[in-house]
């Protein structure tokens, strides 16, 4: 059965030496010892054998973390997203049969910037959407000031990845400094990849732009789990708040139940295995709107093990064939007007 991986992390070698070259501050020093420990993210050689295990499978690739944003100055950030582009777009060039596409690297931090770049990479190297994450610089962002890319995404009809991007500088307390025990990993993720889905709705994104592809990592973050407070909870929006703080719940003119929005987004099933959870995603998005993902190369394995426990969890949770296909490759290929194989 034909797949496609919709959500797989790169670092061409042009981009990953100068990633290395540059002096940053110690959250990317950080991501440096964890990317070293990657090679498929730079290696093809390694990435395509561990690719040829899982027959007609090919990948929809991006840049890995950090955001480029981090990374200096604005103007820094512009040229990190363009050797990323291009170096991407090369790869896609060189292994058609490996790399269905990519998804371009954007510089958030100055949005007119990151409309130009985004023009470009479609237009100019063929880009299938672009992946953002879920805070530039701790600003939220369904800040006004990032409108023009919604709305160039949203003309686009291309895909919009989201990626989360809590760090261990998020304390779990207000009364401490730093998040202990990698618990901004494992749940501060996911809750920003909700609170990010929560203010795209509340803001009024999808309202305004109802065309936007928008796809949530992690199989959609915590929504389809607590699907009862995002529905009939939400429905009450203001039984909760004191009328002296009337302006926390004060958001854009809404013409549907909140929960609707949160069902026009995609998730993808980058779960790490968790067969129960990719079920009850699938559940609440619908099949139509579930692409197959592996969050490739970031498991113990580095690179294969995510990918061969996705397509098991596939398999297993009861799905009919057709359905399957539609995940693994049908609904990224409709969506994104991708030619069938031949």
């Amino acid at each position: 059965m034909r797949k496609i991986d919709a959500f797989c992390h790169t670092m061409p070698k042009p981009y990953y030496d100068r990633f290395f070259e540059m002096d940053t501050g110690p959250e990317a020093a950080n991501l440096r010892k964890r990317v070293a420990s990657l090679p498929v993210l730079w290696d093809m050689d390694m990435r395509f054998a561990q690719m040829d295990e899982f027959g007609d499978y090919r990948q929809l690739i991006n840049i890995a973390a950090p955001p480029v944003e981090t990374l200096g100055s604005p103007q820094v950030a512009r040229e990190m997203a363009r050797l990323g582009n291009e170096s991407m777009a090369e790869l896609v060039r060189d292994h058609p049969d490996r790399f269905v596409g990519f998804c371009a690297c954007v510089p958030m931090d100055d949005p007119d910037a990151a409309v130009d770049e985004l023009d470009y990479a479609i237009n100019e190297l063929g880009a299938l959407g672009a992946q953002i994450y879920t805070h530039v610089g701790f600003e939220p962002m369904d800040a006004a000031r990032f409108d023009p890319f919604y709305e160039r995404m949203a003309q686009s009809g291309k895909l919009l990845q989201i990626h989360p991007g809590r760090s261990a500088a998020w304390a779990d307390y207000p009364s401490e400094e730093r998040s202990k025990f990698e618990i901004w990993w494992t749940f501060g993720w996911e809750y920003d990849l909700s609170a990010f889905m929560a203010r795209i709705v509340f803001s009024g994104v999808l309202e305004r732009y109802p065309e936007l592809k928008m796809l949530i990592h992690h199989g959609g973050g915590m929504v389809p789990h607590f699907s009862g407070r995002v529905g009939p909870g939400w429905d009450q929006l203001g039984a909760r708040t004191p009328a002296e703080h009337k302006s926390d719940i004060e958001g854009y003119p809404l013409t549907k139940r909140p929960i609707e929005y949160f069902k026009m987004m995609y998730a993808d099933t980058a779960l790490f295995g968790a067969g129960h959870a990719l079920r009850c995603s699938t559940e609440f998005y619908g099949v139509d709107r579930m692409l197959f993902a592996s969050d490739s190369p970031y498991d113990p394995e580095k690179g294969p093990g995510y990918i061969r426990a996705t397509i098991a969890n596939l398999q297993e949770i009861g799905l009919s064939e057709a359905q399957q296909e539609a995940i693994f490759a049908g609904n990224i290929t409709r969506l994104l007007g991708l030619e069938q194989p031949a």
